[in-house]
């Protein structure tokens, strides 16, 4: 006699037992997937959008037509031009083109040098034992409670006096700085979010600091790195406070952001170019956000639930 072994019917999604994760995901999602949530983001998506509809359209509008009307006015007496742009990337009193590069050169080492030290600093608080560990993290933590006002008139007078002044290196080594407290913080929480075993099975097949650090949790990393990339990027980019007060007025070193100020304040008399400034300065934060937004929301999202 052959004996049959039952088989067990899978259980259905609805009827197992939820974890705590699940049980927040489908309660967001239900919240989320409302019609009154939806018509809420909707207009929030609409009023958001308006303005930079209006900035783009006025960027667009000849000298006269921008001082006469304003931009809603394109509806009955559609005119356009690209002379706004012209003046604005090449014209000798504004030149975006080459404060656009200055820009660049500023944001890219100012992303790069705090997330590096950031890296290295939070492996250490991690996985590393060393005596006043706790209390060193916490001192970087309460860094961030600093204002950035009150670090200004010391940075400078320091720079001043090592004669970097008015050079990129000031503008680097400040955002560094400012950005620190926090990348150091979030690398760590993500850090230490990272299974415990994944170490210590690495360290058993003989790997040292540098290979756990490269092989191991480098790879994980990944969202984290890109969010406080992003983060940092358009950080740096949107400055004007410390750009102005440790490049000053030199031509060289000055980004985009300065001189869009200008067209506002001491160069009034050029106020309609301010719209094509402005949205010259935000195409490229614009394109880096929505190119690395899932690479964002993950990093922002990753380990904020536990099961």
């Amino acid at each position: 006699m052959t004996t049959t072994t039952p088989v067990m019917a899978p259980v259905p999604v609805d009827e197992r037992r939820l974890t705590r994760a699940e049980r927040r995901a489908v309660a967001a999602r239900t919240k989320f997937s409302s019609p009154a949530a939806s018509v809420i983001a909707l207009l929030i998506a609409v009023l958001w959008t308006v303005p930079t509809l209006g900035l783009l359209i006025t960027s667009f509008r000849p000298e006269l037509d921008i001082r006469r009307s304003g931009w809603w006015s394109v509806f009955t007496d559609p005119t356009f031009t690209l002379d706004n742009y012209n003046e604005v990337l090449y014209g000798g009193g504004t030149n975006f083109a080459s404060l656009f590069v200055n820009s660049l050169v500023i944001t890219l080492p100012a992303v790069v040098i705090p997330i590096t030290l950031a890296l290295l600093a939070a492996y250490a608080f991690a996985w590393i034992d060393f005596p006043g560990r706790n209390i060193l993290f916490v001192a970087v933590f309460a860094l961030q409670v600093v204002p950035i006002q009150v670090t200004l008139i010391p940075l400078l007078t320091l720079y001043v006096d090592t004669g970097l002044a008015g050079s990129f290196w000031t503008i680097w080594l400040s955002h560094s700085i400012f950005a620190l407290p926090l990348a150091v913080f979030l690398l760590h929480n993500f850090m230490k979010e990272i299974p415990a075993s994944l170490v210590e099975a690495a360290r058993m097949d003989g790997a040292g600091h540098v290979k756990i650090f490269f092989q191991v949790l480098l790879p994980l990393l990944t969202p984290a790195i890109a969010a406080f990339s992003v983060f940092q990027f358009l950080w740096v980019w949107n400055d004007l406070l410390v750009a102005l007060t440790f490049a000053g007025g030199a031509p060289d070193v000055v980004p985009l952001t300065v001189r869009v100020a200008e067209l506002a304040g001491t160069r009034g008399s050029d106020w309609y170019l301010l719209a094509a400034g402005a949205f010259v300065s935000i195409v490229l934060p614009l394109v880096v956000f929505l190119s690395l937004q899932r690479y964002f929301v993950r990093g922002l999202l990753a380990g904020s639930v536990k099961g």
